[in-house]
């Protein structure tokens, strides 16, 4: 059905077609309406109701009771009131609408305001003054719970009843222009400031969700990063232990050594960030590593393949971001070329600083071939992701003598 084809039938749509096509596409919308209708209309339509909404609190039925006692007393005292039992029994009839204004923003206000609006026309039809009491004033927060908790229909839905509901009510008790707009701005402040105090919370609840999974990112990295290391390094003394223990008990007895001490730092790395993660407890932290600390990269790798560490340059004037960032792409790239490269007899790790930048190259001798495919993972992501995030580069392929290689530089300026 084209758009031309929905335009001439729309007129002649009866009410129960007309809610089978509401029910039949996927936003709600005719065909015809979803093509016309500005995106901004369509994604106000499409915005979901507020979640758990609170359903009732003390505050509400101290309100109730308040809005009663004035009912009673405005509806009893005044002695301009017309048609007075009326006005009495409408008020303490929709007092009860205010317990469900944020389940039921739109009945709430489907009442609220066709009762207004009722009342506006049978003022205007019998030439009275207005017939409501003062306190019907409450109405206005269901326009505000509408916009506050409501979702994008009910918002589409029930701003139109409100807005007729106000202007008949300024015709009915029309007395000059500047009451009217006077009254026209206090009656639309709580659909503005409902809107405003939606956006503002749902802004924060996007920034927390942002901040969590730049957390869990970040936490995940430091899992892969420390923890894992110590496992691979672990995993490697093992096999070797495994190897040599029939012939050389020494040599395992020193693999079961090393497996003692990488246990024990994944152990204590492990615990600073579980503490660092509690809620009401400060962490405990530890010493940051950095650069001086690769060598002990090689001690704990083990003979084969042997790892050689060669530090030079201008490496003293790194920040503490800079030192961390070039230790934990070099413990990345020595794990994964213990853990992934075939045949290596060594791994070589260079760090070099100059004026502006900090070079980081690690490269084994293995088969490269072999070690391709495993460097799809995610390590390589959470290095190249670390290294971006401080205004740097990483490369990482096979070399083109033999084996495997990862060049990594970061500029010195982005310390801070």
């Amino acid at each position: 059905m084209d758009i031309g084809q929905s335009a001439r039938r729309s007129p002649r749509l009866s009410v129960r077609g007309a809610l089978q096509l509401l029910a039949e596409s996927p936003t709600g919308l005719d065909p015809y309406c979803e093509a016309v209708i500005p995106d901004s209309v369509r994604s106000l339509w499409e915005e979901p109701r507020v979640p758990d909404p609170p359903v009732r609190v003390w505050r509400d039925w101290v309100l109730v009771g308040v809005i009663l006692i004035a009912a009673i007393l405005e509806g009893t005292l005044r002695s301009d009131v017309i048609w007075r039992p009326l006005a009495i029994a409408l008020t303490l009839g929709l007092v009860w609408t205010v317990l469900w204004r944020r389940t039921r923003p739109l009945a709430m206000v489907i009442i609220t305001f066709g009762t207004v609006t009722a009342l506006s026309v049978a003022t205007i039809v019998a030439g009275v003054s207005s017939v409501g009491l003062n306190t019907t004033v409450f109405v206005l927060l269901m326009a505000y719970s509408l916009v506050r908790w409501g979702s994008g229909r009910d918002i589409v839905l029930g701003l139109p009843l409100i807005l007729f509901a106000y202007a008949l009510g300024i015709v009915a008790d029309y007395t000059t222009v500047g009451e009217a707009a006077a009254g026209a701005v206090f009656a639309i402040f709580p659909v503005v400031l409902g809107g405003l105090v939606r956006y503002r919370v749902n802004y924060g609840v996007n920034e927390r969700e942002r901040i969590k999974l730049s957390e869990r990112t970040q936490l995940a990295r430091e899992l892969h990063d420390t923890v894992a290391h110590h496992v691979s390094a672990i995993a490697v003394r093992a096999q070797a232990g495994r190897v040599v223990a029939a012939t050389n008990p020494r040599a395992a007895v020193e693999s079961l050594q090393i497996i003692e001490e990488e246990a024990s730092r994944a152990l204590t790395e492990m615990r600073l960030m579980v503490g660092s993660l509690r809620d009401g407890e400060e962490a405990d932290f530890a010493p940051q590593r950095g650069v001086a600390d690769i060598p002990r990269l090689a001690h704990g790798a083990g003979d084969s393949p042997r790892v050689t560490v060669e530090l030079s340059g201008a490496l003293d004037d790194l920040g503490p971001a800079i030192g961390a960032a070039v230790y934990r792409l070099a413990q990345e790239s020595i794990t994964n070329a213990l853990r992934h490269a075939r045949h290596a007899t060594r791994v070589d790790v260079h760090v070099t600083g100059s004026d502006h930048y900090v070079h980081l190259t690690v490269a084994d001798d293995g088969d490269a071939h072999a070690v391709a495919p495993s460097w799809s993972g995610f390590g390589l992501v959470g290095m190249r992701e670390r290294a971006a995030l401080l205004g740097g580069t990483l490369d990482a392929g096979p070399s083109p003598n033999k084996g495997w290689v990862v060049n990594a530089v970061l500029p010195k300026g982005s310390a801070t």
